[in-house]
């Protein structure tokens, strides 16, 4: 930020280990897909000395995007961790999926960092730089947390650095948009034959000094007149808003007043407006030239990372209580505290079982100790609630492929942890006398179904453990054994995310699975009053099976479920095969009379019957009861009841008018419109759950991704006749 050169290299080969919190800082990294954010990884571990001029690590692997998945799918679909060292700092870059689908890694992405850096593409529309990033950066700004934003692809040809810029400000700075202002501007290079000109370096705006990154290695250089004043007025506007964020308020008089304030002043200012989240400084970054070690910006990027981001000392660390829940004061980033660390990523090595990637809030975790591990509430998706006492082995810090040894983990750094074999992600790990839970993060509600079943009986063996395992490592789906339609379901936030889960399962876990069309659980119920005859006689040797049973059925109003109500007089159906014949009914009304959907909302009246002396039984009562209840709906029409969702859409408020007509087209009835914060709008509807199985991938094209819904089961409703029709024609 002062401009100034420091090349010292980063620990390659060996693990970076941090002794004080101070010397920390946990950077996550957010962009849109494709916009560079696994380059610009690789860009800053080169210029660190981590990785070798090929941008690769010792055993030849890249430091990013190093999972089979993401080799085949030519994208970034988990959070990876790339540690480097530089001026005495460890930097922890958390690379973080720019996908809608992975989000939840984004959130863990998030819960590490202490800073975030935004990348946008100099060669990305500016729709797509807003539907995939502005709310991720008013998540950042509702926690305080620092933001600064890193502009790629400058190399694309008819890219234009002052117009993005002004996007960005229009963007992510439309309270303030003086708080968002590039502190380099870029140096173009010759016109090439298609008449474009590529960056080759940048100008200082503060120090007017050119820094020239043409030959892979940063040079500082004069600038020329001409220069001098193309700069001049973002140098004014950068210097205003520096001065409008600082805390001295004789600054703005006297800069007014036509003091020149030094740039070491104007420096120191920005350091503590770009920490305290206050100001959102613009850069540029490119991978080195060929042959070269720094690319375009990085030296300028470290520096604002290890001199303006805050350390995780100025982070405060969630709430915490005790795992019954009692409060406990907070906790603080102290390496001599009480141990309090989060698993932000749980991850499966085929050699090594699971690796648990934790960050450290306060204490100092050191290898095989044996720690307390909480739950974390996420029962609903498969994620069970634990207190357990675990010994956990080696600690490592991750870079590529490689795992390397750690001595021990202070406060404020992350580390991968070793066989904690019951620990998921979003649990805390504490001292085994002093247990502790942390205050989770919110988890976005997957909703999107993939229904599942085993390819073969060998498959069905190892199911379970693989989902199992699939659940423990992504909290953002959920696993549901449907007992209604008989199926397992995954619910998933995408189409992409589907296509992850279901690779997992086939490649890493060895079960190959089928997708199959996901059913809603539809029910039955008596389209009105009938009655019913069961008579189940057999004469077979020895003791026979005798029983006729007398039913009437009526409906009832909905949520009524099944009601059985006794009639008998004089004994016809003797007391103790009552039960027989509700017994009966109520197994048949589970299993549905018209196609195999549960009936509900009936009254069954039982009101005669016949009984042998020998050869009435408990079993022949429950099979006169099922025929019964079969008979009477043979009389009357059954209609299909269909689930109906409360949907709320919170959507920007140009694309209310097209998604109402959209829920509209889904046989919805919207409810009510309410504003839910500046230019947004809160959509309440009610929506047949049969039309909106595929609705998390349809809104986000509706809205061109800028637009989240939930939905809550609402009631089951008549399903228009021509839809039944076709149901039952299929069953």
């Amino acid at each position: 930020m002062g401009d100034k050169a420091n090349t010292a290299p980063g620990a390659a080969g060996r693990a970076l280990t941090a002794d004080r919190p101070a010397s920390v800082r946990n950077v996550v990294l957010v962009g849109h897909s494709g916009s560079g954010k696994t380059t610009l990884v690789e860009a800053l571990a080169q210029a660190t000395g981590a990785v070798n001029r090929a941008g690769r690590v010792e055993d030849g692997g890249t430091v990013s995007d190093y999972d089979e998945i993401e080799h085949r799918q030519q994208r970034s679909v988990q959070l990876s961790l790339v540690p480097v060292g530089w001026d005495g700092f460890k930097i922890n870059l958390l690379d973080t999926p720019g996908y809608a689908d992975f989000v939840g890694e984004l959130r863990a992405g998030l819960r590490a960092a202490d800073a975030a850096l935004f990348v946008v593409s100099a060669a990305q529309e500016a729709d797509a730089v807003a539907a995939s990033t502005r709310m991720v950066w008013e998540e950042c700004a509702a926690v305080g947390m620092p933001r600064a934003i890193v502009v790629t692809h400058l190399d694309t040809a008819r890219t234009d650095f002052t117009e993005l810029t002004a996007v960005c400000a229009d963007l992510f700075g439309h309270d303030d948009p003086d708080a968002v202002l590039p502190l380099y501007l870029p140096v173009r290079g010759t016109e090439g034959a298609d008449g474009h000109a590529a960056a080759t370096g940048l100008v200082g705006l503060l120090s007017e000094r050119i820094l020239d990154y043409s030959t892979g290695v940063r040079r500082e250089e004069e600038p020329d007149e001409g220069q001098r004043e193309l700069i001049a007025e973002a140098r004014a506007r950068l210097i205003e808003g520096i001065i409008a964020e600082s805390e001295d308020e004789t600054l703005m008089d006297r800069y007014l007043g036509g003091e020149e304030i030094d740039v070491k002043t104007l420096v120191d200012d920005l350091e503590k407006a770009v920490a305290r989240g206050s100001f959102h400084p613009v850069l540029a970054a490119a991978p080195a030239a060929d042959g070269g070690t720094q690319g375009l910006g990085t030296l300028e990027l470290l520096e604002l990372i290890t001199r303006g981001f805050p350390s995780p000392l100025e982070h405060e660390p969630p709430a915490v209580t005790t795992p019954d829940g009692q409060a406990r004061p907070p906790v603080t980033c102290d390496p001599d505290g009480p141990l309090v660390a989060e698993v932000v990523k749980t991850a499966a090595d085929p050699y090594v079982g699971r690796i648990s990637l934790v960050r450290v809030f306060s204490g100092t975790l050191r290898p095989d100790e044996t720690v307390h591990v909480s739950g974390h509430g996420l029962a609903d998706r498969g994620h069970e609630d634990h207190d357990v006492d675990e010994r956990i082995g080696g600690l490592t810090s991750p870079f590529g492929k490689q795992q390397r040894p750690m001595a021990h983990c202070v406060a404020g750094d992350l580390a991968c942890v070793a066989r904690l074999g019951r620990a998921e992600t979003g649990d805390t790990i504490s001292a085994k006398s002093d247990p502790l839970l942390m205050e989770p993060w919110s988890m976005p509600e997957p909703l999107l179904p993939l229904a599942v079943e085993a390819h073969s009986k060998a498959d069905e063996d190892r199911l379970s453990q693989g989902l199992a395992r699939l659940v423990a490592e992504d909290p953002t789906m959920r696993l549901e054994h449907n007992q209604d339609t008989r199926q397992v379901v995954l619910w998933c936030l995408g189409e992409a995310h589907q296509d992850v889960v279901l690779e997992r399962l086939r490649g890493r876990y060895g079960v190959q699975v089928d997708a199959v069309p996901y059913k809603v659980s539809l029910r039955e119920t008596f389209g009105g009053a009938a009655a019913g005859r069961g008579r189940h006689v057999k004469q077979s040797g020895g003791h026979g099976q005798f029983a006729i049973c007398e039913i009437d059925v009526e409906p009832l109003p909905t949520g009524s479920g099944v009601e059985f109500v006794d009639k008998v007089v004089g004994g016809a159906v003797p007391r103790q095969f009552v039960a027989s014949v509700e017994k009966g009914v109520r197994a048949q009304a589970a299993r549905g009379v018209a196609a195999g959907h549960p009936l509900v909302d009936v009254r069954i009246t039982l009101r005669d019957g016949k009984a042998h002396s020998v050869d009435s039984s408990d079993a022949a009562f429950q099979t006169a009861g099922a025929l019964a209840l079969r008979e009477a709906a043979a009389e009357v029409p059954v209609h299909l009841l269909e689930p109906v969702a409360e949907v709320q859409v919170l959507v920007p408020d140009e694309y209310v008018g097209p998604v109402m007509s959209d829920l509209s087209g889904r046989r919805g009835r919207v409810v009510g419109t309410e504003q839910a914060g500046p230019g947004r709008t809160l959509v309440r509807a009610e929506v047949p759950e049969m039309e909106i199985s595929r609705y998390a991938i349809d809104l986000r094209s509706v809205s061109h991704g800028t637009g989240r819904f939930d939905r809550a089961y609402a009631r089951h409703e008549p399903m228009p006749p021509h839809l039944a029709d076709r149901i039952r024609e299929q069953a």
